[in-house]
């Protein structure tokens, strides 16, 4: 297969706290050094690591050091790593947002890229005129725009606000019309960063599956940059892991996923993604070692940034050890309601997985809270636990077994 995208020893400098030098001294010296002498920029050779839980020991920083990897044509590569790794400015090298400070990179072909919600959106132009405006910056010509735009507004499901200012948009319609708009540019290599957590979770599915036929139907490069790796497993077929803004593995996706969550695992770290509406402020599994037939406990708390009017929905997900998702519940399930609280409020609450019918071995827990159209937070692969073999164990069919490993009764409440 041909090679679709080529990253050729490519680096990317930022000056921490400062779009350029500000400094007088830094521009002169810059100057004449590269321009006069002919000689390399001199503030290349420093620079600490990206490593954003540590205090910089330099006023320069790599976001990305020495990235050299090649895509061939048709291929789906699942772009993996913590918040801060360097991923979303991977992207933006290579959709030309932004040039690398050193290396080249080579793309075949036109691409098609969804970086942030709502890039190329004017926030008083309609969705209709919006629709027009992006495809024209990624490259569509206005006859192709209008021949698409009923694809384009079915596929969004915006069909109802499609002539109001995408100012009264939410978050998850800016990214589902965003998306429908560079899915359907029909580009050589499509380029997707995590923005489709903010979708809700059949957008999210449609998404997905539009992807695929992208990448599988039509033989197109697909970059994709999320923290779902059930998604990255499903959709992928080579893994990318960065860590501190360098490649550390490159290889068949399983493998990937396997490194990058037993680096989590021992780290003690999780990622985090959402507007932060609402956050877990805190969160506690009581009992770490399960038998079979036991119940779990979590406790969490949660605390509002915002006074949310919505109905909210808290999800508690547990995943295997392949992290496969096995067990999915939810506040609604129970009926239980989240009122509608002030800003700083800390809600405490308990979820008691009751009667754990879990097939013995190691799992994880993805704690979600959002509304219909907006993720506030979800903290992923948080909470580790065990299952053992018991006496308690009462087996009971399980429903839908091609979907869910065991059926689980649950209780919610509002601790007082």
């Amino acid at each position: 297969m041909p090679t679709a995208i080529e990253f050729n020893n490519v680096s990317k400098q930022y000056r921490l706290g400062l779009v350029s030098t500000k400094t007088l001294s830094h521009d002169l010296n810059r100057w004449w050094q590269t321009t006069v002498l002919r000689k390399e920029d001199p503030y290349l050779k420093i620079g600490s690591v990206n490593d954003r839980t540590k205090a910089a020991d330099s006023e320069y920083v790599w976001a990305l050091k020495d990235i050299d990897f090649k895509v061939e044509q048709g291929d789906v590569v699942g772009i993996i790593g913590k918040n801060g790794a360097g991923k979303s400015t991977l992207l933006k090298l290579l959709s030309r947002v932004t040039a690398p400070t050193t290396g080249t990179i080579r793309a075949r072909g036109r691409i098609g890229a969804l970086l942030e919600v709502g890039t190329g959106f004017h926030q008083e132009m309609t969705g209709r005129e919006n629709i027009y405006m992006n495809g024209a910056i990624l490259g569509m010509t206005k006859p192709e725009i209008t021949r698409k735009l009923d694809e384009i507004v079915d596929f969004s499901g915006c069909e109802r606000y499609i002539d109001t200012p995408v100012k009264r948009y939410s978050s998850g319609m800016m990214v589902r019309l965003g998306f429908a708009v560079a899915a359907h540019l029909d580009p050589e290599i499509l380029v997707v960063d995590e923005v489709l957590a903010v979708g809700d979770a059949e957008f999210q599915k449609k998404a997905i599956g539009k992807m695929q036929d992208v990448s599988k139907g039509e033989g197109r490069t697909v970059l994709f940059v999320s923290h779902n790796m059930a998604s990255i497993k499903k959709l992928c077929k080579t893994g990318v892991i960065l860590q501190n803004g360098q490649l550390v593995y490159m290889g068949d996706v399983y493998s990937a996923v396997d490194n990058y969550m037993a680096e989590q695992n021992q780290s003690g770290s999780y990622d985090t993604i959402g507007s932060k509406d609402i956050v877990f402020s805190s969160f506690e599994l009581k009992n770490k070692g399960v038998l079979l037939g036991d119940d779990l406990v979590v406790d969490f708390e949660l605390q509002y940034n915002k006074e949310i009017f919505s109905p909210i929905q808290i999800n508690v997900n547990i995943f295997s050890e392949t992290f496969e998702p096995v067990v999915n519940t939810s506040n609604m399930d129970a009926s239980v309601e989240i009122p509608i609280c002030p800003i700083g409020t800390k809600l405490p609450m308990r979820c008691v997985i009751k009667n754990v019918n879990l097939t013995p071995g190691k799992y994880n827990f993805v704690l979600y809270v959002g509304d219909n159209n907006t993720t506030f937070q979800e903290v992923r692969f948080c909470m580790e636990f065990s299952v053992e073999q018991g006496d308690n164990f009462i087996q009971r069919p399980i429903p839908y077994p091609e979907r869910f490993r065991a059926v689980l009764q649950t209780d919610w409440s509002i601790r007082k």
